[in-house]
């Protein structure tokens, strides 16, 4: 279902990377108005009842075509998958004047774009839920769950941002700097272009240069550094998860929370602390990979996938 009055692409669609079997795109409005874009694609195998609507959340900067690949995994499995552009990212609608800048003003406005986007698939929103969240996207959906406001039958975690590395000083000045009136600054300068080789995302080469290519063909996918909004934003949201019983709520349901042995964009130390919180949860280790597990080589990939099985099994999915 694509919506009539959108003045770009549905998706952005390359040979190598066809979207997966019956995917339709929804364009639905989150709060004031704001236009969002949702990927749903069924069961392919096409039967009454599904074995459940996996809910991919993808990381900061990302977009639904980064995840087909993994929609067609979750597929091959016998899941429905729903992927979210967030706002501020992908298609959907920018939320800062300048559209590369990462911005937002609480998580609460990305945990309302998940809700409200399950709330567009009507009855193809089909219980049991079952997370599948990378990063940022790990947050939105941690924070959906903290506050219950989402219930799941299991959630699988990939290198979530549970913990970022801005020190003690470096908060209390970006929180000032919101304060005062700066948060759609943007504190950290551009970067040099990044390489393959100097990339600390991927082994892959192939699903490295994917991304990058599908914002050759449709720039509007880029997105740029944070501001001190989504920065200050987001050290709230991780600290909410380390208050205590704070998730207490969630220790009898199904978690896998994977972690990259060579991450360097998020803190490994908070992904363990947390991933101790479930009483049902089990920690898988991705020897040798990058951040972007399930971007990462066939093999690493395969890992988290045998996981996320034994994980279906332990929620009797």
């Amino acid at each position: 279902m694509a919506s009539s009055d959108n003045k770009g692409p549905d998706l952005v669609c390359l040979e190598d990377n066809p979207a997966p079997e019956g995917a339709e795109v929804i364009w639905y409005k989150g709060r004031k108005g704001r236009r969002l874009r949702l990927l749903y694609a069924p069961d392919p195998k096409g039967g009454v009842k599904t074995r459940g609507l996996a809910l991919v959340c993808p990381g900061r900067t990302e977009f639904i075509e980064k995840y087909f690949e993994t929609a067609r995994d979750l597929q091959a499995r016998g899941f429905a998958v729903a992927i979210f552009d967030w706002p501020g990212q992908g298609l959907s609608d920018r939320l800062h004047k300048e559209k590369l800048a990462g911005h937002v003003g609480g998580y609460s406005l990305y945990v309302d774009a998940l809700l409200k986007g399950l709330q567009a698939l009507g009855g193809r929103a089909r219980e049991p839920y079952v997370i599948v969240a990378h990063s940022m996207g790990g947050a939105i959906a941690l924070e959906a769950l903290r506050s219950r406001r989402l219930k799941v039958a299991a959630a699988a975690f990939s290198a979530p941002m549970w913990g970022l590395s801005v020190w003690f000083f470096q908060r209390w000045f970006l929180r000032l700097a919101r304060l005062f009136g700066f948060g759609a600054a943007q504190p950290l300068p551009p970067g040099p272009e990044e390489t393959f080789e100097t990339n600390l995302l991927t082994h892959d080469e192939r699903r490295w240069r994917l991304h990058r290519r599908l914002i050759e063909l449709e720039p509007a996918l880029a997105l740029g550094q944070p501001t001190i909004a989504w920065i200050v934003s987001s050290l709230d949201v991780i600290k909410g998860f380390f208050r205590p019983a704070a998730l207490d709520h969630l220790r009898r349901t199904p978690v896998l929370v994977a972690i990259a042995t060579e991450e360097a964009i998020v803190r490994k130390a908070s992904q363990k602390k947390l991933a101790r919180r479930f009483g049902s949860g089990k920690t898988l280790l991705v020897e040798g990979a990058s951040h972007e597990i399930l971007m990462e080589t066939d093999e690493r990939r395969e890992k988290f996938f045998a996981s996320f099985d034994d994980l279906c099994r332990r929620a009797k999915i």
